[in-house]
């Protein structure tokens, strides 16, 4: 059995942690987070020492290791707001202990290789969280794309809308300079997703770029695509609304639907059984997709006619 401290276990994507960690047959044994709506961790892990203050935190895990005292964490599960990812990383390492750390890994991609110069020096990973590469939708189309002998750019449409409230505007997440904007905090994942099915990026634009919408198009080893991303519930398609669902994720492979909505509920868990098996994500998986955003984020928008079908409404 594994030993994990968590930052950030008030937030919103906590609870996949805390199932994953529960349902991999591991134990939570410390918590931090300034909120302390934590009743949650009753319903996991009601043993486990919680922290509203870093600082206390921090003199916790390093007692830990310098005392040898059992149990120690043998992992960290980063889940805090994205500015503070950085700094609970580094925390994680000087104190002994690997890391899982919930996109995106930094928002700004050159702090990656001070964080890897400590991976060395500490002899301690950091892993990442890219749960898209293990939906089974998604392993079937890169298994199925792989195969393909052919080397044609392929024409490709990426569509995620999900319902987000005026608090996520107001909350950290609607500030820029805190999470990375709307293309790190809700794209990261299907940017490296792209790139996962279709390589490198060779060329983008922006044609859109809203706190609450953004849109572009992509030129990829091996596929032109245009992406649409939204926080704006009245985007979402009126079946979806009526149905009570609020997230809508489509790709569309040169016209072809290819819709991956659910198959959602046990990603996480699937993260963690991988990683526990030695073949976690590593800082090298996630770097591509962030210089991408990074650039994506600082682009000038343009005007175009080869833009997402959102657009043309």
């Amino acid at each position: 059995m594994k030993h994990f401290a968590m930052t950030g276990v008030a937030g919103f994507v906590a609870p996949r942690h805390l199932k994953a960690i529960r349902d991999t047959g591991n134990t939570l044994i410390a918590a931090l987070d300034p909120h302390d709506s934590v009743g949650i961790l009753d319903s996991y892990f009601p043993g486990a020492q919680f922290f509203t203050t870093y600082e206390r935190f921090e003199r916790h895990l390093e007692k830990l290791r310098r005392q040898d005292a059992e149990p120690r964490p043998d992992f960290m599960t980063v889940c805090s707001p994205n500015y503070l990812h950085d700094t609970h990383i580094r925390l994680a390492l000087h104190t002994g202990t690997d890391v899982i750390c919930e996109k995106p890994l930094v928002i700004n991609a050159w702090n990656l290789d001070s964080i890897v110069e400590l991976e060395a020096k500490t002899g301690r990973k950091v892993n990442t969280v890219l749960q898209l590469r293990l939906h089974p939708t998604l392993i079937a189309l890169k298994a199925k794309l792989d195969a393909e002998a052919s080397t044609a750019r392929r024409e490709v449409v990426l569509t995620y809308m999900t319902r987000r409230g005026q608090w996520y505007h107001t909350s950290w997440k609607g500030d820029e300079e805190k999470s990375g904007g709307l293309a790190m905090n809700i794209g990261i994942h299907f940017f490296d997703l792209l790139m996962w099915l279709f390589g490198a990026g060779e060329r983008s634009e922006v044609h859109l770029a809203r706190p609450d919408k953004m849109a572009g198009v992509l030129e990829l080893e091996r596929a032109r695509v245009r992406w649409y991303l939204s926080v704006d519930e009245h985007d979402l398609p009126a079946e979806q609304r009526a149905a009570g669902k609020f997230a809508f994720r489509s790709i569309t492979l040169d016209g072809q639907e290819i819709e991956f909505s659910e198959g959602f509920t046990d990603l996480h868990t699937r993260i963690y059984e991988q990683l526990l098996a030695g073949n976690g994500f590593s800082i090298a998986d996630a770097r591509p997709s962030l210089e991408m955003v990074y650039d994506i984020r600082h682009a000038e928008t343009v005007t175009s006619a080869d833009v997402h079908p959102f657009l043309k409404k």
